[in-house]
């Protein structure tokens, strides 16, 4: 084995959630490149050839259940990548609350044996969590669906902002619980990329940093830019990185932070949770 093998699936079995269209998809194709065995699941058809497909509702607990039934075994590598976008009825759901049950489920199986690892995706709209994190800690604590389902439309948080928070509060705290069963927990935060979801609502998620593109002669990214992190971020390559939330977005908020790029300094705050 050379020390680059680090970076593959082979003789490793993932699982992709959500993996039908979009970075989903894109981090499903990039795996079998990988060497892994895949499984997709997705409410979508699943298109891409040699992958066992199994269709799930993540809004619906015994959808889920009979999907992880469908999937079988144990699983070396979990990307958690379906979400929906604001007014889709149970965003909740698809975007935090399925993903986690499903996860505690597959630990409950032991499906998630050790050295295993978990991807996510949140998204820079989930970046200040840590501003709002004593009530996230709330939601967090709440492990029995309906109850967590109640509680975020009782606070009037069932949109997708405060659930990509939900989503990086909940990396950083499984961070320790999961690495004492010798698993690990990472996610992505992309900016604007170019998927099916992102076009659907094209003014509002390809309206961020267009001033920034403009300079940089860049575009928005592709849903393999975003792949290639996340599939990292799972892999042997990344062993010593956990519990983190990496932030794919060719700098633009970063930028704007330390005030090298002007226009982005309002959103990054605003986004970072650090506005006065």
């Amino acid at each position: 084995m050379g020390l680059y093998d680090a970076f593959r699936y082979d003789g490793k079995r993932a699982l992709v959630v959500g993996g039908a269209t979009g970075m989903g998809a894109a981090t499903a194709q990039l795996l079998v490149e990988a060497g892994a065995e895949i499984v997709v699941m997705d409410y979508a058809e699943v298109t891409l050839p040699g992958v066992k497909a199994i269709q799930v509702n993540l809004s619906e607990k015994d959808s889920i259940d009979a999907a992880l039934d469908a999937c079988g075994g144990t699983v070396d590598a979990l990307f958690s990548c379906a979400g929906v976008a604001d007014g889709t009825p149970g965003i909740e759901r698809v975007n935090f609350i399925g993903h986690r049950y499903m996860i505690d489920r597959m630990l409950e199986r032991e499906m998630l044996p050790r050295g295993s690892a978990i991807g996510m995706i949140s998204s820079a709209a989930g970046l200040g969590w840590e501003s709002n994190l004593e009530l996230l800690q709330e939601l967090l604590a709440i492990r029995d669906w309906d109850a967590a389902v109640q509680w975020v439309v009782d606070h009037g948080m069932a949109d997708y902002f405060h659930m990509k928070q939900a989503v990086c509060a909940y990396v950083a705290t499984e961070a320790f619980p999961m690495l004492q069963r010798g698993i690990r927990i990472n996610a992505i935060c992309p900016g604007p990329t170019d998927t099916p979801l992102a076009r659907a609502n094209a003014e509002q998620w390809f309206g961020l940093a267009t001033d920034y593109r403009a300079d940089t002669g860049t575009d928005v990214s592709t849903p393999l830019e975003q792949a290639y992190p996340l599939v990292f971020l799972a892999s042997q390559a990344a062993a010593a990185i956990n519990g983190q939330t990496v932030v794919s977005d060719a700098g633009y908020l970063t930028s704007g932070l330390v005030g090298s790029y002007p226009n982005a300094t309002p959103t990054a705050q605003f986004l970072f949770g650090r506005l006065t």
